[in-house]
């Protein structure tokens, strides 16, 4: 028996995750822990949001999740994208598609935003160095 396995990505700022998609039972894990005991809790529960959103249909299906970069938050997002861009690219369900358009869009088209780069003259993209006149 041959079991199709697909992979998908997710990104959100600097973080990078790759979702690998099979059929199975329903078990999540990110980078070799299970999605029960994933710390710290917000991020997990940003992750259980994706998939209670899918229903069922997430019980179908195992994913092994790896991320790297970023920070916790940037992190759990990336995961979100990349679950819910595998259950619809998987399932090809409009009706999916569209539940995760309505809720957040940003789930299937991804965000756009990234740190503005550092220039000369300041410590940062737009501070500058303080001057006196008098």
């Amino acid at each position: 028996m041959v079991t199709k396995v697909k992979v998908f990505t997710g990104k959100r700022k600097r973080a990078i995750a790759r979702v690998i998609i099979k059929e199975g039972s329903g078990n999540v894990k990110i980078n070799g822990v299970p999605l029960e005991i994933y710390e710290p809790e917000i991020a997990r529960m940003r992750i259980i949001q994706t998939l209670m959103l899918a229903g069922n249909v997430a019980k179908n299906y195992d994913m092994d999740i790896y991320v790297s970069g970023g920070g916790f938050m940037g992190q759990a997002e990336a995961i979100s994208i990349g679950i819910a861009r595998a259950l619809v690219g998987v399932t090809r369900s409009s009706r999916l598609l569209n539940l995760y358009k309505s809720f957040d869009r940003h789930l299937l088209a991804g965000d756009p935003r990234r740190t503005e780069s550092k220039k000369f003259g300041g410590p940062g993209p737009r501070r500058r160095k303080q001057t006196s006149y008098r």
